[in-house]
């Protein structure tokens, strides 16, 4: 996959000399970023808006610490968007930046670094050519990796450079690594307790002193750069992988977490999910919806799942998909109008969460039955919550004679409305449930919900075999 970027607009200066006459003003990272966060900021608009549920917490802290100008690591567990708000760190940068054309190392024409670019603006002066670099390729990220080598992150003695007769100790023989070629950005690193300690060493001067040793070459690169790195709390404060005095370089430790709220998880959902093109509309009930996100916080809650590796947001993204294609599956069976997800569907979540949560107390074996009870817990507190049936009794009553109802993954919709049209308790809790105008496909689904809440309420008795169920009385 090619990536693209802007085309350069054709008015900006291509020389040394046009760069001064325009009335360029150089500036470093920090003062770009603090520039045009203070215009936000002062203009009402937010930091960013890809990332929901910090409004209050963390971007707060996050815009403190780069008004501030520092350094900032993100401590939280996976999936707490800490990558994503590194990322949009990139639109605080100004559009297009001027470099010496042809450079490594991003150098500023008016004060280069390099001793190619240092060459140039020798040989050259005033008209040394530019090039212009978009905010969207000042941002380098690399994924931390027991084996990522100093090579990797500052630079190397080219064999190739050397072989073409460069002596060793010459610094056109130097390959730069991803931290130099960062320079004038912002340089991000995820998960940095996984790097060795050896190389966490080496990053010392970077955060500090903003320079870059390469095998022992006396070669002294004034970077100018924002390092934000990310960490699990495990790693950080239990097994003290990254250690102390890197630590220490950083300014800013800024703790993310996930969605306090079911609602927020849900707004989550949304923006992030990614739904199957399908030849009808796709309608998800309210409930649905509730339901898959609370299943997450009901993880983060148990004692079976372990809370060190986190319970991640992609969890509930990915149930919430896999909910919608067992409906889409069953819809392409049926022929229904509409893809409404039901409480059958979701006995389709096993296989999405699967892999997504760890448990500290049982085998694999048997993770099944403990993610069903994690749903059924979550449809439960659902129903309790949001739902108040005047019909209750009269519903229950209609099952004393014997009445029974089936559900299931592969009913289409006029299975479910023939029994609504003989049990009209039924037929109105679970209208009143769906909403007003609400469909045939989310009438049905509301119905299997109220059936469903009945029986975790132990109203009503269900013989159940995977997605397929049976709802009776209690007294038969």
């Amino acid at each position: 996959m090619t990536t693209t970027f802007p085309t350069v607009p054709a008015e900006l200066p291509r020389t040394l000399a046009a760069l001064r006459e325009s009335g360029f003003v150089r500036r470093s990272v920090r003062e770009e970023i603090r520039a045009n966060l203070e215009e936000r900021l002062a203009s009402g608009r937010p930091l960013t808006s890809a990332v929901l549920g910090y409004e209050d917490t963390v971007l707060p802290q996050l815009e403190t610490a780069l008004l501030a100008g520092h350094d900032i690591i993100l401590l939280g567990e996976r999936g707490q968007a800490k990558t994503r708000m590194i990322r949009s760190l990139v639109e605080l940068l100004d559009e297009w930046l001027p470099v010496v054309e042809g450079t490594e190392v991003r150098d500023d024409p008016f004060a280069p670094l390099s001793v190619y670019a240092q060459a140039l603006v020798a040989e050259r002066g005033d008209e040394t050519p530019l090039a212009w670099v978009h905010r969207s390729q000042r941002f380098a990220e690399k994924l931390a990796s027991p084996d990522t080598s100093m090579a990797d992150l500052i630079g190397e003695v080219d064999p190739i450079k050397v072989a073409g007769g460069l002596y060793l100790d010459d610094p056109r023989a130097l390959s730069f690594g991803l931290v130099p070629k960062s320079n004038r950005g912002i340089f991000a690193i995820n998960e940095m307790p996984d790097l060795s300690e050896r190389i966490q060493v080496g990053l010392l001067n970077v955060l500090e002193e903003r320079d870059v040793q390469i095998r022992g070459h006396l070669v002294r690169l004034e970077l100018d750069l924002l390092v934000v790195a990310t960490a699990n709390p495990e790693d950080y404060t239990n097994r003290g992988r990254l250690i102390t005095p890197l630590k220490d370089r950083f300014g800013s430790q800024i703790r993310t977490h996930y969605p306090y709220e079911i609602a927020t998880e849900m707004a989550v959902v949304r923006q992030e999910s990614r739904l199957p093109r399908a030849d009808r509309p796709i309608e998800v009930p309210w409930f649905i919806e509730d339901i898959v996100s609370r299943v997450s916080h009901v993880a983060r809650q148990s004692h079976v799942v372990s809370q060190r590796s986190g319970v991640s947001v992609r969890l509930s993204i990915a149930n919430f998909e896999t909910v919608v294609a067992s409906a889409l599956r069953r819809s392409l069976r049926t022929g229904d109008a509409t893809i409404v997800p039901r409480v059958s569907d979701l006995a389709a979540m096993v296989q999405s969460t699967q892999g997504k949560i760890e448990f500290d107390t049982m085998d694999d074996a048997d993770s099944d039955q403990v993610i069903a009870a994690l749903i059924s817990l979550a449809v439960r507190q659902s129903f309790l919550e949001h739902v108040v049936l005047e019909e209750a009794g009269d519903i229950v009553a209609a099952f004393a004679s014997e009445a029974i109802v089936h559900t299931g993954d592969d009913l289409a919709d006029q299975a479910y409305l023939d029994v609504l049209a003989v049990m009209p308790a039924l037929d109105a809790a679970a209208r009143r449930v769906a909403g007003p105008g609400a469909s045939d496909g989310v009438v049905v689904a509301a119905a299997e919900f109220v059936l469903e809440g009945l029986h975790l309420t132990k109203r009503l008795a269900k013989d159940a075999s995977g997605a397929r169920a049976l709802y009776r009385s209690r007294n038969h």
